[in-house]
């Protein structure tokens, strides 16, 4: 597989996003299956694990901790704090110093390791400087706990502002064809202090794999049902891109999933995606994404099909969009 630069470390061009094996997909796989898919994904050359305190609450982290913890030396480790779950099962965005340390080390507990390599501020708590939960992270890092810090859904002048704390090794924000926010300027920012652009939901949560053909498949815990775009009226309009989409696809010569990845790893190579699957076979298939290779002409079919301008409906609902700091397009 194709190697890109994170911070200090060598990973695969693509990693495995692990969230939906504990969390807001749906019902879960189960242990046996879930224990195959992360073991393969290592075999097929998978190096870049990505996890949070507040996938599951905690079973992610532990979920990766019992499975992987025997081959730690084989892969870069990613999680996440500054967000988690409660007794009552609500979510807490909580940026405070004292926080972000007691959720470090409630991670390296359920991840079983001595040291997380990349520890990501999942989402800025807006009541507490980001100078000051960087600083936190900046002391995990020389306590020996943590080896690089990154960022999560920020914009580029927050990044900016973290970046002069401590160096940032990497900003994660969804970015597919179908959102693609990042382009306003936090590509650019990653670009210009040396970090990676580390994106998640790659393939659209499902839409451009090409199977989702009705919503009213999702089941409740499903946090699509939560998102605009997945709403009956407006994925009946953004079901007409996947017509010309798959027709480029077979065009190229790979499956829909493969096509979305190759796209992000030809727009720029400090661009890593992690896609998620439930499914081994979806694994092997996003993989294979490694090896397509798009010209020109594609690249723009692709980007004047799905763009802002055609995709109907915002990424988030109001509420969720009021807790991320990423920029958004002029309506």
């Amino acid at each position: 597989m194709q190697q890109r630069r994170l911070g200090p470390f060598t990973v695969s061009a693509l990693g495995l996003g692990c969230m939906n094996l504990s969390h807001a997909y749906g019902a879960p796989p189960s242990r046996q299956d879930a224990e195959a898919l992360l073991l393969r994904a290592l075999d097929l050359g998978v190096t870049l694990f990505d996890t949070a305190a507040l996938y599951g609450f905690g079973l992610n982290e532990t979920l990766l901790g019992e499975v992987l913890s025997p081959h730690r030396s084989r892969f870069t480790l990613a999680s996440k704090g500054g967000l988690h779950g409660d007794a009552e099962g609500k979510r807490v965005v909580d940026g405070r110093p004292e926080t972000i340390k007691w959720s470090c080390e409630q991670s390296l507990k359920r991840l079983r390791t001595e040291v997380i390599d990349l520890y990501y501020l999942h989402r800025w708590d807006k009541r507490v400087p980001i100078e000051d939960s960087v600083g936190a992270m900046a002391d995990l890092v020389r306590e020996g706990k943590v080896r690089t810090i990154g960022l999560s859904e920020v914009s580029a002048a927050t990044i900016r502002r973290a970046h002069a704390v401590h160096p940032i090794t990497a900003v994660q924000t969804e970015y597919s064809l179908w959102t693609r926010n990042p382009e306003i300027a936090v590509l650019d920012a990653c670009r210009e202090i040396g970090a990676a652009f580390v994106a998640f939901s790659p393939l659209a949560r499902g839409f451009l794999c090409g199977e989702l053909r009705d919503v009213a498949t999702l089941g409740e815990r499903d946090i699509r049902k939560t998102m605009p775009r997945f709403s009956p009226g407006n994925y009946a309009a953004n079901l007409k891109l996947l017509e010309g989409y798959s027709a480029i696809a077979a065009r190229v010569g790979c499956t829909p999933s493969q096509l979305a990845l190759a796209w992000l790893l030809h727009r720029a190579d400090h661009i890593i995606p992690i896609p998620g699957t439930r499914s081994v076979a979806h694994l092997e298939d996003d993989l294979g994404a490694d090896r397509v290779r798009l010209d020109a002409a594609v690249v723009q079919q692709l980007e004047a099909l799905i763009n802002r301008h055609t995709v109907v409906g915002p990424r988030y609902d109001a509420l969720a969009q009021a807790g991320v700091d990423t920029e958004e397009f002029p309506a």
